[in-house]
């Protein structure tokens, strides 16, 4: 893992980033070092995890985590090492994120419910801290869904699983959106309150486990203002453009600046008490 210090103003928050590449290769750069630069000049601590990967041939897309489960292992041993060394770094040891780009979108989802018990033996003190993220981003995930619908039996979601902001495209070619919906569907059912956002070219949908201001979903000061949803061009949540959720654009909708706009607000503020 490398660790990229904020730039400028320190805000406590800390997010370890999980790169895509379909469990077979990582895409360090265009989903990994890039966000990094973007998420420090922000102030936010960025840990960019270079994770195993079984290969080419060896997916997750059905069943348990059992072709994945090193990336797993690596992914809870990088949060507990980031929330273990927390002071030393001057991060909030309740401001820690995770962030992931298809397949890391998969391993946000696998992080946000799968951190009770870590998946190896205990190596040092640092296998002590918890490994539950205080909020998810995940970004056109795949490995989600089957073809009947139904949510990967490796992702169970509880009243547990953090705050968890989804991004993906209605016409997404490689990791389709059902990948979101099935996930969302299943945080709707866990009692989650939610939003759903949508933008001419992507569907956004998010859902907490708290509050959403406390994530920074919000104007400053309070819950979701209405005019934070005009600010989206989408209009209030039961409006017919909220409602009418269509999208038209492909995975580089992740770069769009009121994208970006969405993850930066999920990340900024304080966190919950």
């Amino acid at each position: 893992m490398t660790v990229y210090s904020p730039k400028g103003k320190n805000t406590g928050t800390a997010v370890v980033v999980f790169p895509g590449g379909g469990y077979e290769i990582l895409a360090i750069d265009l989903e990994g070092t890039e966000v990094c630069d973007w998420l420090t000049s922000k102030g936010i601590t960025c840990v960019l995890l270079k994770y195993r990967v079984p290969g080419k041939g060896h997916y997750a897309k059905l069943g348990p985590l059992s072709s994945s489960l090193m990336a797993l292992e690596d992914a809870q041993r990088t949060v507990g090492l980031v929330r273990f060394h927390a002071t030393e770094w001057k991060i909030d040891p309740h401001k820690i994120g995770v962030l992931g780009f298809s397949a890391g979108g998969h391993l946000s989802a696998a992080m946000s419910t799968r951190f009770e018990q870590r998946l190896y033996p205990p190596v040092d003190a640092a296998d002590n801290a918890s490994c539950r993220p205080d909020f998810a981003v995940a970004l056109y995930p795949g490995h989600l869904w089957n073809d009947n619908f139904e949510l990967n039996p490796g992702i169970p979601v509880t009243p547990q699983t953090p705050p968890t902001f989804l991004l993906q495209a209605e016409n997404d070619p490689v990791d389709n959106v059902n990948n979101s919906l099935v996930y969302y569907a299943a945080l709707k059912k866990a009692g989650f309150p939610w939003r759903c956002i949508c933008m001419r070219r992507a569907a956004m949908l998010w859902a907490a486990a708290h509050d959403v201001s406390d994530y920074g979903m919000a104007s400053a000061g309070g819950k979701v203002a209405w005019n934070d949803w005009d600010d989206f061009g989408v209009g209030a949540p039961g409006s017919h453009r909220a409602n009418n959720v269509r999208a038209s654009s492909n995975h580089l909708i992740a770069s769009s600046a009121k994208a970006r706009q969405s993850v930066w607000r999920l990340t900024s503020s304080s966190a919950a008490t």
